[in-house]
């Protein structure tokens, strides 16, 4: 075999090593057949516009999920605030358990409960948009989450960093807030050499960024696990060798399981957010950090 096909026989097979399931299906084809297993790719959160192609409109199915989560999230709140009773039905205690997780749990407990007021309702929309947009990569026709693109995650961090630099000049103005924020008390003055350059970094860069990155990436890992799982299940009922079926049934539970952990990660992310964003601005209306 001429060393240039080997070297591309090669190619494909690593492109197909995604991972164990990738490796197993390639096995698993009949033989002569031109079909096979095709790993999930980051291609995947890339899609077609469906509208106004090629102008600053376009329109495609991961904005498509993200208007469609925003419009439910809005008919449920109505929804929620118009049936409201002295005695709660189901669907009211449930919207008001999380409710009062958010300004207890969260606005409170960081915050203490005078100040917590004023940003309950900040930290009240982002914890349910952001599970709302997160909550999208499990339901059947949309399986993709709506914060797995970094344009709304980055959009929700700014608004978290634009909150909490606010906060805290308001409180301290501009100047005491740079030197509250870039000058820990009680360092020796040398140290500041070392300590004001990183604290820079770490509240007007990395905070938000973090913030930012943390979010998608969760999301994105949880798409391309839920693809494999199912697509190999569709593989290994469908195309597979008759000895590799059974497998089907092993991905398919697999793809079950990870489904119930996507949406524990939905509600954990949404949660940490608002956690930090809580933290974040405590940290800057504070005297001393």
């Amino acid at each position: 075999m001429p060393t240039t096909t080997r070297a591309a026989v090669h190619h494909d097979h690593q492109e197909l090593a995604l991972s164990s399931l990738a490796m197993i299906a390639p096995f698993a084809t009949h033989e002569g057949e031109s079909g096979g297993f095709h790993a999930p790719s980051i291609t995947d959160f890339f899609p077609p516009p469906i509208l106004f192609e090629g102008t600053i409109f376009e329109f495609n199915r991961i904005q498509m999920v993200r208007v469609i989560a925003a419009v439910a999230l809005v008919v449920i709140m109505v929804i929620a605030a118009k049936r409201a009773k002295l005695v709660p039905d189901r669907f009211q205690n449930g919207i008001e358990l999380l409710l009062d997780f958010v300004r207890v749990n969260v606005a409170e407990e960081i915050l203490g409960k005078d100040r917590a007021r004023k940003y309950v309702p900040l930290l009240t929309t982002l914890f349910f948009a952001i599970l709302a947009f997160n909550i999208t990569g499990i339901i059947p026709g949309l399986n993709i989450a709506g914060t797995s693109l970094i344009g709304l995650p980055v959009v929700l961090a700014l608004w978290v960093y634009v909150m909490y630099l606010g906060a805290g000049v308001k409180a301290h103005g501009v100047g005491g807030f740079l030197k509250a924020s870039l000058f820990p008390p009680g360092v020796p003055w040398f140290m500041y050499v070392l300590l004001t350059p990183i604290e820079f970094l770490t509240v007007f860069i990395i905070r938000p960024a973090t913030l930012a990155i943390r979010l998608m990436a969760n999301m994105v890992a949880g798409h391309l696990m839920l693809v494999l799982c199912f697509s190999a299940t569709q593989y290994f009922i469908f195309e597979a060798a008759p000895a590799m079926k059974a497998f089907g049934a092993l991905t398919f539970v697999s793809g079950f399981a990870m489904t119930l952990f996507e949406a524990f990660v939905a509600a954990l992310q949404a949660y940490i957010f608002v956690v930090l964003t809580a933290v974040y601005i405590s940290l800057s209306v504070e005297e001393e950090h």
